[in-house]
């Protein structure tokens, strides 16, 4: 399972304010183009965004649900891009000082991505997660789910 640890200049709730919104997601998570609509709910769990993903022309829509919600410390993901497959996404929020650590676990566990050797799964997903939490704390640090 790929791992990524991010310090951040923000608070805990400011991390969720963020995950909480689900019409931002495209704004943090590498990979998602758009989103066509977010459960009432959100971030309830069983409650989904309906994203698609992919660069225009190819846009493929799914959809991720939440499987735990714990503000401000916990969730859980089943991000769906078939037909690429699905992954289990894990982000934990503890405070540190002034602000905030940020870790984020993520594999397939489902599809055909589940076949590519380990390592270079792990790779890709370390790269990729590096990236998106580098937009998360853009996007926490600077308020953006209070505007």
């Amino acid at each position: 399972m790929a791992t990524n640890y991010r310090e951040m200049n923000c608070t805990p709730e400011d991390v969720f304010a963020v995950l909480a919104d689900g019409w931002l997601y495209p704004s943090w998570v590498v990979g998602a183009s758009r989103i066509r609509a977010v459960d009432e709910a959100w971030p309830a769990p069983g409650s989904n965004i309906h994203h698609s993903f992919g660069v225009w022309p190819v846009l493929i829509d799914d959809a991720t649900s939440v499987l735990e919600w714990r503000h401000a410390e916990h969730m859980e993901l089943k991000a769906r891009a078939w037909p690429t497959g699905e992954a289990h996404v894990t982000i934990d929020v503890k405070p540190r000082g002034a602000g905030c650590v940020v870790r984020i676990m993520e594999d397939a566990v489902a599809g055909p991505a589940t076949i590519v050797p380990k390592l270079v799964r792990d790779t890709g997903l370390y790269y990729r997660n590096t990236e998106t939490l580098r937009r998360l704390a853009f996007l926490a640090e600077g308020g953006a789910a209070g505007r």
